[in-house]
């Protein structure tokens, strides 16, 4: 049981992890593995026998999977497989041909950026790169004065004689640092931490309770290692002992792969080959979001809110309506609620013409008081109990009726649930907000007889797989707002950050979980802009909204309205601002979300993405690259002060033109309208005129800004292809040549201060 400090109040939740059983006290139950013998080789690696401590046999298989990937697998069954993969795999098989060579009892396997050294006897596994420098290598255990093994080495515990989980443990020396493992809103590095690989209802953004957990880290010695299970996997990041992270896996094997670098870019390239690329969002996406918030709605509000944002100038592309579309006591069974929306297709029909896209929110829960339960559960399309009942869950924790919990192992359950959102799709709705998830109970039986705790992680996967499947089949894209993931998870575009409060403390923990999704592979990630729970000050609704505009997609939504006309004059003038400030920079942002597609590098990259060999870089973690031209620090409390670590290179102040060395640290002070927003000097950043809506189509007015009218290159991205745009500093001269479909209108240069501008901007020739 983890520790709880006295006089604190838990949150409990009927889908909470069952604990771990606890082996006894000594080395009872201990199964390490202690030597091999090669069983069998092929051209990626080799098959092993291992003798355990207790004179028990396992297989072991180290072998290449992929270029400069590494897998291990330990297990009594050579064939086994994570008990998770019953309901869908969450890595496909693969195999790379490696240099394997051997001289006694020492086999090295050679992926080409990553090399597997093994030694039999007595059995030891580490990991080096190229040159021959340790990436990682196993503990053997270690000795506390006592005498006894303070860690799990490689092998397994037992309890009563039966499996209770398989284990690693790798050496760390004192100043390694270690990011990932999914949304987490802790410190960015995790050293010192314990996660655990469970999706929880977390409750907002400031405990360590995850969404969205995936079992991969990165370390800055250049490797990452991903597990390869949906059962709750812990990772002990030298918490119980600073030295070593441990590993344990309570499946019937461990399947994990070290993944070589050295940059945190490459290591996430080589993880999407071993899952998915992200899927990347549709253009109109990246617009503003507007929610109708957590609260009673109507048909005439919705009508009446379109009417007011086009009215006032608020760039929106998309409309949300929360769960107050259907009626109350009946969600998620889509139907419309009658008599606050009479007319639906015609509403959709006029917001369409508005060009305004509309979210609907739903999840995979189906309360017990609506009209299509009963005939739902006599079909059998819900989670059972052991004893062939229904599953009645409270998952909305006593606020709400409880619900059956839509059971996607189920193909005909499947088939009924898609088919209610087909006809909404259909009516011209264009995409679902894919909420919850993550309320499976342990002790809760699927139709193909899995368990709700084999079950419970990669259940969000199967919904959102679902939802995305019947979107691309109606609309052309794929795209669901998910509040849960797991591994794989970047498949499904976009995830936002749950229900945050409203604070100033708030907005930083969920700025820390943005980073480390992304340092998880998940680059398309927003959050509440305003903070969910409560009423947020004027001042925090602006600097929030500031951090959401900034961020790879914004939607404003709360319990209370995040209307900018229901807060004051100055704080709604900032607010659109900010707004008006992500659709200039929309030719920027678009690029940088292809890139992040192709590459599955972040869009909010955290300062160690672009700056690896920095070691003041991997502990700024309240601050991001947006792409990589642009330096973001979103204010975290109401002082307007902060301090902002610059990485190397040039830095200009966005807003003064100021010009900052980099490597260092500044105590900034910014007034409520401004976000501190650096430009890296000599960056070519291309913006448009601001409209509206960001749309489906190209963009067709753009102006390139250069930052210090120096020779640069940059490359933009839009929905017609890639266009290369060069300068280059030919005396008093700046000649920009375009290569490719972009409609570009207007060179400018920033105010640089201390720069020396062009008299002369030639465009394709052409002066200006």
């Amino acid at each position: 049981m983890p520790y709880r400090p006295p006089l604190v109040p838990h949150e409990t939740f009927v889908a909470d992890p069952p604990d771990l059983p606890v082996r006894a006290p000594g080395e009872q139950g201990l199964s390490a593995l202690v030597r091999a013998e090669v069983l069998s080789a092929d051209t990626s690696g080799v098959t092993c026998k291992g003798s355990t401590a207790d004179g028990d046999s396992l297989t072991v298989s180290v072998s290449a999977a992929a270029e400069g990937v590494i897998r291990v697998r330990l297990s009594a069954d050579p064939h086994a497989r994570s008990r998770s993969a019953r309901a869908l795999p969450l890595i496909a098989a693969s195999v790379q041909p490696a240099r394997i060579t051997a001289s006694d009892d020492l086999i090295r396997i050679d992926a080409g950026p990553v090399v597997a050294e093994l030694r039999l006897d007595p059995w030891h596994l580490r990991f080096l790169d190229p040159q021959g420098r340790v990436l990682v290598s196993q503990n053997r255990g270690e000795r506390d004065i006592s005498g006894r093994l303070r860690t799990l080495p490689f092998g397994r515990s037992l309890v009563d004689g039966t499996v209770a989980a398989y284990h690693e443990c790798f050496d760390a020396p004192g100043d390694e640092r270690f990011v990932g493992l999914g949304e987490k809103f802790t410190r960015l590095d995790k050293r010192g931490q314990r996660a655990l690989m469970w999706n929880f209802d977390a409750f907002g953004a400031e405990s360590d309770r995850s969404h969205k957990n995936i079992p991969l880290y990165l370390s800055d010695r250049g490797y990452g290692v991903l597990v390869d299970s949906g059962m709750p996997v812990e990772f002990d990041i030298c918490a119980s002992t600073h030295s070593c992270v441990q590993i344990l896996v309570p499946d019937d094997l461990i399947d994990y792969y070290v993944i070589a670098g050295p940059t945190p870019a490459q290591i996430l390239d080589r993880y999407d080959g071993l899952t998915s690329r992200p899927a990347l969002p549709p253009k109109w996406a990246f617009g503003t979001w507007i929610s109708s918030g957590f609260y009673v709605d109507t048909q005439e509000k919705v009508l009446d809110r379109a009417r007011r944002i086009r009215a006032d100038g608020i760039p929106c592309d998309v409309l949300h309506l929360d769960c107050y579309w259907q009626a109350d006591g009946a969600w998620s069974d889509m139907a419309w609620d009658a008599a606050n929306f009479p007319d639906p297709a015609g509403m959709l029909a006029t917001l369409t013409e508005q060009g305004f896209k509309v979210s609907l929110w739903m999840n995979p829960y189906l309360m017990t008081g609506s009209p299509v339960f009963a005939q739902a559960d006599a079909a059998g399309y819900f989670l059972r109990r052991a004893d062939g009942s229904t599953y009645i869950a409270d998952v909305w924790h006593g606020s709400y009726p409880v619900c059956g919990i839509v059971d996607f192992t189920n193909p005909a359950a499947t088939e009924w649930f898609t088919g209610l959102l087909r006809d909404l799709l259909r009516q011209g709705a264009m995409v679902f907000k894919t909420d919850f998830a993550e309320g499976v109970p342990a002790d809760a039986v699927a139709h193909n007889g899995m368990t709700g705790l084999e079950l419970h992680n990669v259940y969000t996967l199967l919904f959102n797989d679902a939802v995305s499947a019947v979107t691309q089949e109606v609309t052309g894209h794929g795209m669901v707002w998910a509040r849960s993931s797991f591994l794989g998870g970047q498949r499904h575009s976009a995830q936002w950050s749950g229900d945050v409060n409203a604070t100033y403390p708030g907005l930083a923990s969920t700025l820390r979980g943005g980073l480390s999704h992304g340092l998880s592979g998940v680059p398309f990630w927003s959050h509440d802009a305003g903070g969910f729970h409560g009423t947020p000050t004027p001042d925090l609704y602006v600097r929030w909204a500031q951090l959401g505009a900034l961020s790879p997609l914004v939607r404003f939504h709360g319990t209370t309205s995040r209307l900018p006309w229901d807060f004051p004059d100055d704080a709604a003038r900032d607010v659109v601002e900010a707004i008006r400030l992500r659709y200039r920079l929309m030719p920027y942002l678009y690029s940088a979300a292809v890139t992040a597609a192709r590459t599955g590098a972040p869009m909010m990259r955290a300062l160690l993405v672009d700056s690896p060999d920095d070691p003041a870089a991997w502990g700024a973690e309240l601050e991001y690259r947006l792409g990589t031209d642009l330096l973001v620090a979103p204010m975290i409390s109401p002082d307007g002060q902060r301090q902002v670590y610059l990485p190397a290179g040039d830095w200009v102040d966005h807003w003064t033109g100021e010009v900052h060395c980099g490597g260092r640290h500044l105590r900034v002070r910014t007034p409520l309208h401004r976000i501190p927003l650096y430009v890296r000097h000599g960056a070519l950043i291309a913006t448009t005129e601001v409209g509206d809506v960001v749309g489906d189509g190209p963009f067709t007015e753009v102006t390139v800004v250069s930052w210090g009218g120096v020779s640069a290159e940059t490359m933009v991205s839009d929905v017609d292809g890639d266009t290369t745009i060069r300068a280059v500093r030919d005396g008093d001269t700046l000649r920009v040549s375009v290569d490719g479909p972009l409609r570009v209108r207007r060179v400018v240069c920033a105010p640089v201060a201390g720069s020396d501008p062009p008299a002369t901007v030639l465009l394709d020739g052409v002066r200006l």
